[in-house]
């Protein structure tokens, strides 16, 4: 393989909370092959989505753009196909792209730059999720509810378990198949787990790494649905909280399916670095840990996403390459946006290409050297899909979050002094001014109105759409993942002694024919 151009290996998981991560502080939850990465890693401390709901994360973090500026309103947002996103540049670049497990794209578009997908996506593709900011009260089916929480605990399988095991199976796969290459060609390999994501269910042997009675309680224990914030009690509404009591047995059985299911994604890690171990890639790939956001978890009583609070938008960002990069801990705050300048410029050999399109993300190479870096220091966040009635907004700069909405007052929050998020300092005296310039900057970074206006023209088009298609004869945008038999294994037409050297890893040497057998009589 190439020693001037690293591969990248990214792994994403699925709804996890950094708070929940040993290497973040958590005192209970194992993770060694993720730790071991993460102590010769460089650590984001302070690393958040840019919007606390699986696509619109997804689509910002591809193309390094806010999800406003791509229509990335909710998780049936349609991701344009014009709009580039890092597989893309890397293509562009030189790379082989590839892709497996969860990227929850949507629209008939199912690849956007990866050259190849391994495997179908769990969600579906079409716009069936579209919310409706007009009739808020109605509840879909699809929404969250207190199932995942009432029926935590053991199984056998689940669909998730199904889902990732074929992940981990085909991404297994594909990086011995990268190995035996005759090309030097390098790689950019995603591999997007969906666990820890609820429902909250693992196996036995997951569930039996922790003991049942030391699983920790939130920090903050519920707060009754009238003493909530405006946007958590929609929350409550729309995960449908109320409809069972959250019982301590309850929220401890869901917390502890949780890590065992956060044990259950370490493992499959340690499964793909020992794979590129055995082949020899591991020395010249750089390995990228991340999650499309957190999980609420029960602190406050919610559960889920789709709030600012740390627990849900709040997630890791670990990069591997102690060759590299000297292992640190960063505080700064960046987010998900940041990632596509900063892997196409370690792809450029530290050199910053000429982005066809305004990015809103920065690169964290100079971060990763353990430099100073010039850029923006703030992380803008925007929710936009369902739990939202109109768009929540926030700004996250230095030791303070500012989040804002215009149905609700706003909030402002000294994360230094007050981790858990309890104290809102938007109405102190003292912050009036800190306040306000949150406020002005806030009006300056977004037309709200206009941006109120494109969400609704957009669930309104979309809705339409969705009836329309599944009327008559319906065709579906899900990938359908190929597989060409006729190139597999032995066939006639493929030279055998040829394709079982080609096959191995590593592949044998052909000796010279050295004449006949001599026989000792």
């Amino acid at each position: 393989m190439s020693t001037e151009r690293p591969n990248i290996l990214c792994v994403m998981a699925d709804q996890l909370t950094a708070p929940a991560l040993p290497f973040y502080g958590h005192p209970i939850v194992k993770t060694p092959h993720l730790s071991a990465l993460a102590e010769k890693g460089v650590i984001f401390e302070n690393a958040y989505c840019n919007s606390p709901l699986c696509a619109p994360s997804r689509f910002s973090m591809l193309t390094g753009k806010l999800p406003s500026r791509i229509g990335a309103y909710d998780n049936a947002a349609h991701f344009p196909a014009d709009i580039p996103t890092f597989a893309h540049y890397l293509r562009d670049l030189g790379y082989h792209t590839c892709l497996a497990g969860k990227m929850h794209f949507v629209g008939p578009d199912q690849l956007h730059g990866f050259e190849e997908r391994l495997t179908t996506d769990i969600y579906p593709s079409d716009f069936g999720w579209t919310p409706d900011w007009e009739n808020f009260a109605e509840r879909p089916t699809w929404y969250h509810d207190m199932m995942s929480v009432v029926q935590a605990g053991l199984c056998e399988t689940s669909n998730q378990l199904d889902f990732d095991e074929e992940v981990a199976f085909h991404s297994q796969r594909k990086i011995y198949d990268l190995s035996r290459r005759d090309n030097e060609q390098p790689f950019f390999m995603t591999v997007s787990f969906t666990h820890p994501h609820d429902p909250f269910a693992i196996t036995r042997n997951f569930w039996n790494r922790y003991d049942h009675k030391n699983i920790d309680m939130p920090a903050v224990p519920p707060i009754t649905c009238d003493q909530l914030d405006p946007h958590s009690r929609r929350l409550f509404h729309v995960c449908a909280l109320g409809e069972y009591a959250q019982t301590e047995e309850r929220v401890r059985n869901a917390r502890h399916a949780y890590y065992g299911m956060i044990s259950y994604l370490d493992e499959k890690v340690g499964l793909l670095l020992q794979a590129l171990e055995n082949t020899g890639l591991r020395d010249n790939t750089i390995i990228l840990f991340i999650s499309d956001h957190g999980e609420m978890l029960g602190e406050r009583g919610l559960w889920y996403k789709m709030s600012f609070f740390e627990w849900s938008a709040r997630v890791p960002i670990v990069f591997h390459a102690p060759a590299r990069f000297a292992p640190r801990r960063v505080s700064r705050p960046v987010s998900l946006v940041d990632l596509l300048p900063t892997i196409i410029e370690i792809a450029s050999n530290g050199k910053s290409p000429n982005y066809v399109d305004t990015l809103d993300g920065h690169s964290l190479l100079p971060l990763l050297e353990g430099k100073d870096a010039e850029n923006s220091d703030t992380v803008y966040g925007e929710l936009l899909g369902e739990g939202a009635v109109a768009p929540l907004l926030m700004i996250r700069r230095e030791r303070y979050k500012y989040i804002y909405s215009e149905p609700d007052p706003e909030q402002l929050f000294d994360l230094e002094n007050d981790p858990n998020e309890l104290n809102n300092l938007a109405g102190r005296r003292e912050f009036q001014e800190l306040r306000r310039d949150f406020h002005t900057e806030l009006l300056q970074h977004w037309d709200k109105g206009a941006l109120h206006k494109q969400v609704l023209d957009s669930q309104h088009r979309r809705r339409l759409v969705y009836r329309a298609l599944r009327s008559g004869r319906h065709t579906p945008w899900d990938f359908q993942p190929y597989q060409d038999a006729s190139q597999k294994y032995m066939r006639n037409h493929l030279d055998l002694g040829a394709l079982e050297r080609t096959a191995r890893y590593p592949s044998p040497e052909v000796p010279p024919p050295d004449g006949p057998a001599v026989l000792n009589k």
